[in-house]
């Protein structure tokens, strides 16, 4: 084990030059973080992750075993990345073809959730407190508090900053069962009062 001033990384792991990492931020076995990175504090990184030069994650960023964030990937604060999860920075890639220079960017905004096996196909942000279910391949924009399940990922409804479904009543109105927030649905758009 491998205790930095700030940080701590198992033995295993690789930190590339030019990295910024955040205080109490936890990097696991057998990661990758590449040069120019920058990582906030408290930020959880799992097992075999890679995370490519120039990606931002914020703070609080829990990314779980196997997940791969791509150059041009930006994760703002309080992100989960569930396992196994793919993030894509090339539309239309070819192998002896080489796009580098076309790098699309993807942002997932603050608080989003992105399920085990899921897909971001580069270019299309997430909202924030997004939701987007296990498996589910995410081919446009993402709305924040939106529920995406499925492949191609359809939205399903609307979640709360909390994680809880939620039901609007005539009124266009919602409140969540665990906090007591309230919301307010206006044309297809989300917002916490």
């Amino acid at each position: 084990m491998r205790n930095t001033e700030n940080y701590f990384a198992h033995e295993s792991a690789i930190i590339d030059d030019g990295c910024e990492i955040g205080e109490g931020t936890k990097i696991w076995h057998f990661s990758h973080i590449m040069p120019n990175c920058k990582i906030g504090q408290r930020c959880n990184i799992g097992q075999n992750v890679v995370v490519s030069p120039d990606v931002i994650l914020g703070n609080n960023v829990k990314v779980q075993n196997n997940v791969s964030i791509y150059t041009g990937v930006e994760c703002q604060d309080d992100v989960f990345l569930g396992p196994s999860m793919v993030f894509t920075n090339v539309i239309n890639p070819r192998s002896a073809i080489n796009r580098r220079d076309q790098y699309l960017k993807t942002i997932v905004k603050k608080g989003a959730s992105i399920g085990a096996n899921a897909t971001i196909v580069c270019g299309n942000d997430i909202g924030e407190f997004a939701f987007i279910g296990a498996g589910a391949v995410v081919t446009k924009e993402v709305p924040a508090f939106a529920l995406l399940v499925g492949n191609p990922a359809k939205q399903i409804g609307w979640i709360s900053e909390y994680g809880h479904r939620l039901e609007f009543d005539s009124n266009n109105e919602a409140v969540c069962p665990e906090s007591k927030d309230k919301y307010l649905l206006t044309n297809d758009t989300v917002k916490k009062l």
